[in-house]
């Protein structure tokens, strides 16, 4: 009787170990919403960067638009559980002091238009960052959690 307690003790506790030990890896799971957005916003970005080289007011309300619904997008990823990377990449994006999607877009209001070659080198950047939150979200695996995590560590 004592052999049995003792195995079944033994046993609770390593499950226990096992449940806490997964705990700490969880990762948000697939979110169709989250993902469908990422693709909308990358392309959405892509088309207004591309016309940055024109006069900034020309195109003010679409940028206003683009980043409200980055800034939707961040406080709906901000709430889900387990869903730090994410979340701190849309951080990123729709920060003005950095340079992504919204830094751009506010260096193309503050000097009214980008030139060409800035335009062709600062949108890969962009598309590079919706491209790993594309990929992350569509696997959630560890290989696109390390490709957002060197990204913002360059950041």
């Amino acid at each position: 009787m004592k052999t049995l307690r003792r195995k079944t003790s033994i046993g609770l506790l390593a499950l226990s170990f096992l449940l806490m030990s997964c705990n700490a890896i969880k990762t948000a799971v697939f979110d169709q919403h989250s993902y469908q957005q990422a693709i909308s916003l990358k392309v959405e970005s892509t088309s207004l960067l591309n016309k940055a080289t024109e006069p900034f007011s020309d195109h003010a309300q679409e940028v206003a638009d683009l980043l409200v619904e980055v800034e939707k997008m961040k406080e709906y990823e901000k709430n889900k559980e387990n869903n730090n990377f994410t979340y701190k990449m849309w951080e990123i994006l729709g920060d003005e002091d950095k340079n992504l999607l919204a830094g751009l877009l506010k260096r193309w209001k503050d000097q009214g238009q980008l030139s060409s070659v800035f335009v062709q080198q600062a949108s890969p950047q962009v598309q590079e960052a919706f491209d790993l939150l594309i990929k992350y979200e569509s696997k959630k695996d560890k290989e696109g959690e390390q490709g957002i995590l060197n990204f913002l560590t360059n950041q």
